[in-house]
């Protein structure tokens, strides 16, 4: 079996159809059925069937999907044997994080990066769901979830690098604002500024409102932090902001909630067969060293 046309059958699964998948691929729709359908004649049973007008794995196709990571993996593990007697890992990695996090991270990345290796960086902020899927295409995914929320799936291996606080953000002016925390009891009744729904703040500001005993009253929804973090100093409501990442800006002061846990996982999300890689733990080892500075 070709490992090429393997991992085309596992994009299929992870990017839930066959357009998507050749995007991540840089392949045409048709060229990946070619190979699907070229794996399927292989193996001599049907891979992926029609649901309605998409197409998903059978049961089969979802088996080979799974031991074609093995395949990956061990290949990459058989690159990084070799790898392991050069004098230091080359190459480039390419690495992506949501906006507020890319703030936070990746200047600082650049200027500890490894000599010889080339970091290429993109901003990512998609919806919770989405955060897997890039890995297709990105070495290194930085991603957040709300505490509490569950794991990302046993498709993607999961380094922690640490967790933010979420405050309340309030104009200098407000009346909470002399306070050195916030209750959500205290907050009902506020305008809120918010995320749109999916990104992980809206679900911790949906437990605030729950511990609280009260609907939020969103006014506006908006997923830029400085933005938002503008309408708040000129009054136009409160919200919640990452300590780390934002900090605050003028006309704006940060209380940390009480009563209810109120923060963010930023975990950086890699397939299984790319974190072999050593050019790519090297990277990944800078990132932890930085996460552990600013949690520090």
């Amino acid at each position: 079996m070709d490992p090429r046309a393997l991992e085309t059958l596992r994009a299929v699964r992870t990017q839930g159809g066959v357009t998507a998948a050749a995007d991540v691929l840089h392949l045409t729709p048709s060229a990946v059925s070619q190979q699907v359908a070229v794996l399927a004649r292989d193996v001599g049973v049907a891979l992926t069937e029609r649901v309605g007008r998409g197409l998903r794995l059978t049961p089969a196709g979802e088996a080979l999907a799974d031991a074609a990571l093995d395949v990956a993996v061990a290949l990459e593990r058989a690159q990084a044997a070799c790898d392991g007697f050069l004098a230091a890992p080359r190459g480039t990695v390419r690495v992506s994080a949501f906006a507020s996090a890319a703030q936070l991270f990746l200047p600082r990345l650049l200027s500890r990066v490894p000599h010889g290796v080339d970091v290429e960086c993109a901003d990512e902020d998609v919806a919770q769901a989405d955060f897997v899927g890039l890995t297709d295409r990105i070495d290194i995914v930085v991603a957040h979830r709300p505490d509490g929320a569950g794991s990302w799936g046993d498709r993607v291996r999961v380094v922690p690098l640490l967790r933010e606080p979420l405050d309340v953000a309030v104009p200098t002016g407000h009346r909470l604002a002399g306070q050195e925390t916030v209750h959500p009891a205290e907050l009902a009744g506020e305008a809120w500024i918010s995320v749109r729904e999916g990104f992980p703040i809206s679900t911790v500001l949906a437990a605030v409102a729950a511990a609280s005993g009260t609907e939020p009253r969103i006014v506006h929804r908006i997923n830029d932090f400085h933005v938002a973090s503008s309408l708040v100093a000129a009054g136009h409501g409160v919200s919640l902001l990452p300590r780390h990442s934002h900090g605050g800006g003028e006309g704006v002061r940060l209380l940390p909630l009480t009563g209810v846990r109120a923060g963010r996982r930023i975990d950086a999300l890699l397939r299984p067969d790319r974190a072999e890689r050593l050019v790519v733990r090297s990277v990944l080892d800078e990132l932890c060293a930085l996460a552990a500075e600013i949690d520090g």
